[in-house]
């Protein structure tokens, strides 16, 4: 059994897969063995070679920041010896490298969607309620629950997502609002929206309907509760011709070309870095390659790892696009006074992630080798194929929700640590490793701990790709299962 990872020949430091003890020697490559000098947790780093004070730490082949005293072979390497190098807006410059050629992906090029009339596909068929405002969260919900009595076959689900926004808002945070709710509007797994307003606030119906523009009168309705003696009466007649409208849609085989995923990761650990977030890359590669889409987002967790995806933007426009979403994320933390690099979580440090170099260079695995195509302002609907990237924050639900609101039908949520969440669209959730994997197996859907167990990374990412189209055709993941369905926008500015 493999026991231990050096994930890059230029690394100084190896990845302990199991817990290890004070004189514990590990059998290296060539014949050669390292002692420990102390105890350390799995997924954590231990120093391969001497590492004087002020030199860099390389894992991924890249630094992952200076060591803060002399550090010996056999050493923990962790946030007690280990120190960041970010530091403020940076200057770059554009040194574009070659993306490989993928291996293709040699399965089923085909899945069962739901094809819309504006063009778009659907890997779901559900009719959603979306509350313009807080205040008529309870209706939404109780409407959602009561209109269960009318589900059929053909549709998937009744959802509402309640929210806090809407009203009180200003700004630039007034607009995310209003310009997130039109996306999801448009969102092609709702066969039927209904919108549901109060009469009273900001980011009223009709508001909204300016930022809608023309739209289709069967598939969205709206409801000002203000307006009707019964909002629960109507809003279930409301729901009833959606339903109507919804089950003239069937599932038909569809193009892998116009699958959209979301990329995503949270609670990390030290084994995100090689096993989920690569395989996920593969997957992104795998996609691409069939002309698919993917959509990379946590711009605070490519800090760090910047300059690697800038390098691989397709042309000097988008190399600029994405130095823009760098900095301009970088700028919005200063605005607010806070620390640039104020990362990694409590759960990644646990897990073995020492700094945001760290996190970022394990977290844009994700988005595999593949030319960046695409530069996505927060709310923007993707509208090419290839790799995007998308300026959102890394908040779990914030991110995904973006990801959604810009056109992913589902979202690939790396984790090391485990969560319920869910999002707007089917989140998979995959597991770093396979403690995790049997432990959390309600909220587990797909085992990347395979990788240390002896099965390759060809075989792992087709499996995982062929998993992935079968949630496409409809196949349940294990927070829809449960009923969970989430969504959150980035908040900024005054609340009135």
């Amino acid at each position: 059994m493999q026991t231990y990872q050096r994930i890059n020949s230029k690394d100084n430091v190896i990845i302990t897969l199991i817990d290890r003890f004070p004189n514990d020697c590990i059998s290296l490559e060539e014949n050669s063995s390292l002692l420990l000098r102390e105890a350390v947790p799995a997924g954590h780093k231990i120093a391969l070679t001497e590492i004087k004070k002020g030199t860099h730490v390389i894992k991924y082949g890249s630094p992952i920041g200076i060591a803060k005293e002399d550090i010996a072979p056999g050493q923990w390497i962790h946030t007690h010896n280990l120190l960041t190098t970010l530091g403020e807006v940076l200057d770059y410059s554009y040194e574009p490298v070659t993306s490989p050629t993928f291996a293709p992906y040699k399965g089923n090029k085909f899945f069962m969607g739901y094809q819309r009339p504006d063009g778009k596909v659907g890997v779901r068929n559900e009719i959603w309620i979306l509350p313009t405002v807080g205040c008529v969260n309870n209706t939404a919900s109780l409407l959602a629950q009561k209109a269960k009595d009318f589900l059929c076959s053909s549709i998937d689900d009744i959802i509402a997502f309640p929210h806090p926004y809407g009203c009180s808002q200003l700004g630039e945070d007034q607009e995310n609002f209003r310009i997130i709710l039109t996306d999801l509007m448009k969102h092609p797994n709702a066969a039927g929206v209904l919108v549901l307003g109060l009469g009273c606030e900001n980011s009223g119906v009709e508001v909204l309907k300016e930022y809608l523009g023309e739209y289709d009168t069967h598939r969205i309705k709206f409801l000002v509760a203000q307006e009707v003696e019964d909002e629960i009466e109507s809003g279930l007649n409301l729901i009833k011709e959606l339903i109507s409208y919804g089950s003239t849609f069937e599932r038909t085989p569809t193009p892998v070309s116009s699958l959209i995923v979301g990329l995503k990761c949270g609670g990390s650990d030290g084994f995100s870095g090689i096993t989920a977030n690569p395989m996920v890359g593969e997957f992104s590669d795998l996609l691409i390659s069939a002309d698919g889409s993917a959509i990379l987002t946590e711009v605070p967790e490519m800090f760090g790892a910047e300059t690697l995806l800038m390098n691989r933007c397709r042309t000097k426009e988008l190399f600029d696009k994405t130095v823009s979403l760098i900095n301009d994320f970088k700028d919005y933390y200063i605005r607010h006074g806070q620390t640039i690099y104020e990362n990694p979580s409590p759960g990644n440090k646990q897990g073995g992630i020492s700094t945001l170099e760290d996190k970022s260079l394990g977290c844009t695995q994700k988005s595999g080798t593949a030319q960046i195509n695409g530069v996505l302002s927060y709310g923007e609907i993707i509208q090419n194929k290839g790799l995007h990237l998308l300026s959102a924050p890394g908040n779990d639900l914030v991110a995904s929700t973006a990801l959604a609101a810009s056109g992913a039908q589902i979202v690939l949520f790396t984790t090391g640590r485990g969560t319920p969440f869910a999002s707007v669209v089917p989140t998979i959730k995959i597991a770093t490793n396979s403690a995790l994997a049997e432990k959390k197996h309600k909220w587990i859907d797909f085992n990347a701990g395979q990788l240390l167990e002896g099965v390759s990374m060809e075989k792992l990412s087709q499996d995982f790709f062929d998993y992935v189209l079968a949630v496409a055709s409809g196949g349940k993941v294990k927070s829809e299962l449960a009923g969970y369905h989430d969504m959150a926008i980035f908040k900024q500015g005054v609340t009135l």
